[in-house]
């Protein structure tokens, strides 16, 4: 039900239905911001981040495609591109991530849907135990560290080619290893 919901608000929000766009926000703004956070470690780029997601739906910048996955996904892969965006244009994106206890402030998402977030998160690195070595740690650096495929190539010295392929894999593994848990997240 709540996938045809999404597709609804998504094809008034093509229409450039503004309230479409207000609704949009206000399901979904806490979980970008927090993805957001989790990549960028501060407030001000989160929100950032955030705005420029909301900017590309509103101009229309990719299409989703029910048929290729949930709408949520859809989204936080543009959060994930416009985050990695974003530490690429601040150049504070060093080669190690400094992950950073902060304090929390009130602009900060709600405490059921971190933990929420923070189960699924525990599970899917749970769920990757099923992965080789090297698929797990290309995973890490892909999706947890935010570096490009490129960046990951030249870091664990083998072709861009195979670091895709680990990728494309390990994604195979791990969605067979969460396919229950995959259902009740939708």
């Amino acid at each position: 039900m709540e996938k045809h919901e999404d597709v609804q608000l998504y094809e008034r929000l093509r229409a450039k239905d503004q309230a479409a766009m207000e609704m949009l926000y206000d399901k979904y703004g806490k979980l970008l911001y927090s993805f957001a956070y989790k990549m960028v470690y501060n407030s001000a780029g989160a929100e950032e981040v955030v705005q420029e997601v909301m900017i590309k739906l509103w101009r229309g910048k990719g299409v989703y495609s029910a048929e290729k996955g949930r709408f949520t996904t859809w989204l936080l892969t543009i959060t994930r591109h416009t985050a990695i965006d974003y530490l690429r244009k601040q150049k504070r994106h060093t080669e190690d991530v400094i992950h950073q206890e902060t304090e929390h402030e009130d602009s900060q998402p709600g405490v059921e849907e971190m933990v929420e977030w923070k189960h699924r998160s525990e599970r899917v690195k749970e769920a990757m135990r099923v992965l080789k070595e090297e698929q797990r740690l290309i995973i890490d650096m892909f999706y947890f560290k935010g570096y490009s495929q490129k960046t990951i190539a030249e870091k664990v010295n083998v072709p861009l080619g195979t670091v895709k392929g680990r990728i494309r894999l390990a994604l195979k593994h791990l969605k067979d290893e969460l396919y229950e848990e995959r259902r009740d997240w939708q």
